[in-house]
């Protein structure tokens, strides 16, 4: 009967596996999605600032948007939310009912179950706040988050999976973590950029955005570099761009050492080639002064950075066994010590 329940347990796992990587296509789709909203004004497309339910579950205070097309925008934004909340709920269900041995695949999918219902209110008080930049920046680092606990999910679901020998890897491991946390750093500080679009003055927009504040000048700012100061906006684009510098250098480092120490994974030079290329898609969007096209693909580019980096961190962890599998192997062990 055990190879019987081996082959069963395998044909569970494969079927989890498949809705992951499903859930991961549309999480990285709303996201995108998320940026469609922000480049076409939409986030208050439901609702203005303090209409309670009228905006936000409601969208103008019905279940349907009305005629407008940033309401449409808005609307289709939540209803991708929907999807995604769905889908990871019959994660968690799946885990609890067929694979409650593997412990890491029911308290990782009851994880994502706490992101995406947060991520749900945070949204809500998003548009009950106005739109207040704070608030943009952790609902987008939160999105990340929830998409890179889907790839590290993904990836403890493969019975495949085995970490590479430690001294092919030494070092490589504390970098990874170190790029993972600045490449989200550099994406929470964008998302703060983007907050700050609330707050042109009528008539001109464009003089209350972070965005422009540094004018059309990479990697120069306003004649200087890097200058601290100047104003807040000033030092919001900035914080951006430092944290952009030192995502980078860690980035690249990573890549190097990977190199260095034959990485079975292709991920670690991939996002090095991801790096410059989201480098130069951000200059292009300064250069340009505000072009939505070029916010929406630094978007993009910079999502699959980020879920490439968390992949390369994930194929240096082992998936981990069983609870089954723990428990024998403790049992040779302690037959040796009697």
């Amino acid at each position: 009967m055990e190879p019987v329940a081996a082959r069963g347990e395998a044909d569970e796992l494969s079927r989890f596996r498949r809705l992951v990587t499903l859930t991961i296509v549309a999480t990285f789709a709303l996201i995108l999605i998320g940026g469609v909203v922000r480049v076409s004004d939409s986030g208050l497309g439901c609702g203005a600032e303090g209409s309670g339910t009228h905006g936000w579950p409601l969208c103008e205070g019905g279940v349907l948007p009305a005629s407008s097309a940033e309401s449409a925008i808005e609307f289709t934004h939540r209803a991708a939310a929907g999807v995604v909340a769905v889908m990871i709920g019959l994660l968690a269900w799946r885990a609890l009912r067929n694979l409650r041995g593997h412990r890491w695949l029911v308290r990782g999918s009851i994880a994502a179950g706490v992101l995406v219902l947060a991520q749900a209110a945070l949204g809500g008080l998003t548009v009950e706040q106005g739109l207040e930049e704070e608030l943009v920046a952790a609902h987008l680092g939160l999105a990340m988050l929830l998409l890179g606990l889907l790839i590290l999910l993904r990836r403890a679901a493969d019975p495949r999976a085995v970490a590479p020998p430690a001294g092919r890897v030494r070092g490589l491991r504390p970098l990874t973590a170190i790029a993972t946390a600045l490449v989200l750093a550099t994406i929470v500080a964008g998302g703060y950029v983007a907050g700050t679009e609330k707050e042109g003055t009528p008539g001109e927009p464009a003089v209350g955005q972070a965005h422009v504040a540094c004018g059309e000048q990479f990697p120069n700012c306003n004649g200087s570099f890097m200058p601290f100061g100047q104003s807040r906006l000033v030092d919001i684009q900035l914080t951006h761009r430092l944290f952009m510098y030192l995502a980078s250098v860690a980035v690249l480092a990573m890549a190097a050492v990977a190199l260095v120490r034959r990485a079975p994974s292709r991920a670690f030079g991939l996002a090095a080639v991801l790096l410059a290329g989201q480098v130069l898609l951000g200059a292009a969007n300064v250069w340009a002064g505000k072009h939505a096209g070029l916010i929406l693909g630094h978007l993009t580019l910079g999502t699959i950075l980020w879920s490439t980096v968390v992949y390369a961190g994930a194929t240096l962890l082992p998936a981990p066994a069983p609870a089954a599998d723990r428990v024998r192997g403790r049992e040779p062990a302690r037959a040796a010590a009697a």
